[in-house]
Order: structure tokens, then sequence, then C-alpha cells
């Protein structure tokens, strides 16, 4: 069997990584193909559901990655005070 196989996995809640473990930018990037996943609305309520709460988790999950970004500039600035 090739390294390069794809599609191996089973379809389901594996299918995506964790939130938690995706950058600022793969979370925002997954977020916008959900929605307009959800916008197409060819999905039965259950599928709807599922794409709902991971767009739930990713823009929850980008929020924190901003607040921590902010907090990190926020110190920068206080650091850059304290030396002048």
């Amino acid at each position: 069997m090739s390294e390069h196989t794809i599609a191996t996995g089973t379809p389901g809640q594996d299918a995506f990584p964790p939130v938690e473990e995706l950058s600022y930018e793969q979370a925002r990037q997954e977020l916008i193909e959900t929605v307009k996943i959800l916008e197409l609305g060819q999905m039965g309520l259950d599928e709807s559901l599922k794409y709902w709460e991971r767009g739930e988790a990713l823009a929850k999950a980008c929020e924190d990655h901003l607040d921590g970004a902010s907090r990190r500039v926020e110190a920068a600035l206080g650091a850059a005070k304290e030396e002048s």
C-alpha cells in the first residue's frame, strides 16, 4: 500500500480534525466552508445540525485565537511602556 493513500478513514465525527488542534487560519477557513455548505440547504436535519455544531465550535476557536492575540499585543504594548 502506498504511503500516499487517501480516503482510508471512515466518514463521521472522525472526519474532522479536533477544533482545538486547528490554527486560527485553518479554523476560519473551515468555518467559511461550513457556512457555505449550510447555506446550500441540501442536507437533512441531523446532518445540518452536525455542521451547525461544528461551525459553532469553529467560531469559538477563532474567537479564542483572536482573544489570545489581543492579550499578547496588550502585553507587548505594556512592556514597551514600562521600558520607556
